[in-house]
């Protein structure tokens, strides 16, 4: 098997779901969304770090369930909604979708590949900017920023900070 052949999923053992403790699920996404909220208040350079979406990609990527991504993103979404100034229901909205869509990725990928992990982190950061901007849109009649050129820096930069926060969300692993 090659290099090439290794970013897909290549037999049943390897596209087996992880499994976590109830805390870490319910713990994560909570420190998740206070980071975002609080940390910012603080340090504004670490604004653009959008972890309540990465822990999103990561569970739904990790339990390779559609329907278990979608209440992830749904969960941290409203969560995460009800924390900010944002109406109620957007990022739970599009949180819900990436959920979807990245559980439906770690149905087909070796989503334990580093590199497979910086791709998807870059590309659902920027499908989250870009339907956000949609749906401010076309929800809420309002016009909210979008400038295509720094999406995709911060999202390379919040798929750089993936790699290593996947690395850290594997050790919390249950290993049962």
């Amino acid at each position: 098997m090659s290099y090439g052949d290794r970013l897909l999923l290549s037999n049943q053992r390897e596209s087996q779901i992880s499994r976590f403790r109830a805390w870490v699920i319910f713990v994560v996404p909570l420190l998740a969304i206070l980071f975002q909220v609080y940390v910012p208040l603080f340090f504004q350079f670490l604004g653009f770090v959008e972890l309540p979406l990465l822990v999103t990609v990561y569970f739904a990527l990790m339990r390779r369930s559609p329907i278990s991504g979608l209440l992830v993103g749904a969960m941290v979404g409203l969560a995460q909604d009800s924390l900010s100034k944002n109406p109620l229901g957007m990022f739970g909205i599009v949180k819900t979708l990436v959920g979807y869509f990245a559980a439906s990725v770690g149905l087909r990928f070796d989503v334990e590949h580093p590199f497979i992990r910086f791709l998807l982190g870059f590309f659902f950061y920027f499908f989250h900017q870009v339907f956000y901007w949609v749906l401010a849109g076309a929800l809420l009649g309002r016009q909210v920023s979008f400038d295509p050129q720094t999406s995709l820096v911060l999202a390379a930069l919040n798929a750089f900070v993936a790699i290593f926060l996947f690395h850290f969300l594997d050790k919390l692993k249950d290993r049962a």
